[in-house]
């Protein structure tokens, strides 16, 4: 007979051992969502893609992640996540391959849409990690597996590195390399948790159901969907912007992005631990408060104020310096990433039998929006002829969340005094 003890120093060893597998093969899967963003501008010239094209090729690996998330969970609850994260990573492999030989639009839009199983990796992989985690120690876990999508940031880097060396192509040849070295890892020192497969698989549908509509979990992940796939949109969108505000050569500005992208992707490790210790509400309100300071900044545009003097007009130019913005657009990915890491803690650790299905969910919502954002930032960056209209409208969009997550704890903690009360 095992000890409690000896048993919690036995799931101690096995997630020393597939975290960073799992952490691994997300990096991968999430530099998959946005390999096109700057692979695209290579191939845009040279099969002559028009703006339409060009934007569903960007938007196919988020839309298929979407798509196949909760799917991908229900599958993991099922029949096992480690099958599921298997087969992904296969998949995404399999994708890599066909870009090394794809030459036309149509080959190169089916290799996007298979990029899509980064999704159900994360949904597989969000449930390994916590069958083998322990409650107490669960936001920082999870920051650690989310910090995975600092893979997105990798590509930035990877692609123009590859192709000033050899060429675009370089980048799925390594991709593919380190897939089958976590693939042939994972099949070598992991296996199956079978009693958390069992109960998962036993759970009627009714009943997940149930619990999406109870409480406060249905709001949460959409919490959750606004800051992930504003995170996400502004990933794809910053390289542009930085590139035209500046007037920068796209290289430059894909690195730029990469600022934003890599340290909030990191920083849902500290919103995770922080959230450990002094409980996700707190955590995620004042991570979005400070989202908006800094999106209120960013949205200003440039201008000139003109003012009528005692000799003349006298005219003020204001705009944000290169170094200021870069600033501020690291001080909004860390404070997005705080937000995600806490966000994502509380609805896992109040659905932790679930947890593959509400990973699905949380992915559904973050994909969803992250298609819609970069096309309304099209339109209205047409519309206004604004470039910081981005910010504006993620401005307005988290301050709508931020005051119905208020308001939601507010009710919240109404409901616990009155219990308390009976």
């Amino acid at each position: 007979m095992h000890t409690q003890q000896e048993r919690d120093d036995d799931r101690f060893a096995s997630l020393a051992i597939i975290l960073p597998l799992a952490v691994t093969g997300f990096v991968i899967a999430a530099g998959c969502w946005t390999l096109f963003a700057v692979v695209g501008v290579h191939l845009r010239g040279e099969l002559a893609l028009t703006s339409l094209q060009f934007g569903v090729l960007l938007a196919a690996p988020m839309a298929v992640s979407a798509l196949l998330a909760i799917p991908a969970g229900l599958a993991a609850q099922r029949y096992g996540a480690r099958s599921v994260m298997l087969w992904c990573l296969i998949g995404l492999a399999v994708c890599m391959v066909v870009l090394l030989v794809a030459d036309s639009f149509a080959v190169y839009l089916l290799a996007a849409s298979g990029l899509g199983l980064a999704g159900g990796f994360y949904s597989a992989g969000l449930q390994f990690i916590t069958s083998h985690c322990e409650a107490r120690h669960m936001g920082l876990v999870l920051g650690i597996f989310g910090a995975g999508v600092t893979g997105a940031g990798f590509t930035y880097y990877l692609v123009p590195l590859f192709h000033s060396a050899f060429s675009w192509q370089g980048v799925p040849l390594a991709y593919l390399v380190v897939l089958l070295l976590v693939i042939a890892l994972l099949v070598m020192v992991t296996d199956d948790d079978p009693s958390n497969r069992e109960a998962s698989a036993n759970a009627p549908p009714q009943r997940l159901l149930q619990l999406l509509r109870k409480g406060r979990t249905l709001p949460l992940c959409l919490y959750f969907g606004v800051v992930a796939g504003s995170f996400f949109a502004l990933a794809l969108w910053l390289p542009d912007f930085l590139s035209a505000q500046f007037r920068l050569q796209l290289g430059a500005g894909a690195s730029l992005a990469q600022w934003f992208v890599i340290p909030g992707a990191l920083s849902q490790i500290a919103g995770g631990g922080l959230s450990d210790h002094f409980g996700s509400a707190r955590v995620a309100a004042r991570s979005l408060a400070v989202c908006l300071l800094a999106l209120g900044v960013l949205s200003y545009p440039p201008m000139t104020l003109f003012i009528k003097g005692v000799e003349g007009v006298i005219a003020i130019e204001f705009a944000l310096p290169l170094a200021v913005e870069a600033v501020l657009v690291v001080v909004l990915g860390v404070a997005m990433g705080c937000a995600m890491g806490s966000l994502q803690r509380m609805v896992i650790l109040a659905n932790r039998a679930e947890a593959a299905l509400f990973a699905g969910f949380l992915l559904v919502a973050a994909c969803s929006v992250a298609f819609v954002l970069p096309v309304l930032f099209g339109a209205v960056n047409q519309w206004l002829g604004i470039r910081t209209a981005v910010f504006m409208i993620l401005f307005l969009l988290l301050s709508a969340s931020l005051l119905l997550f208020a308001r939601d704890l507010r009710r919240e903690e109404r409901l616990t005094l009155l219990r308390g009360a009976e």
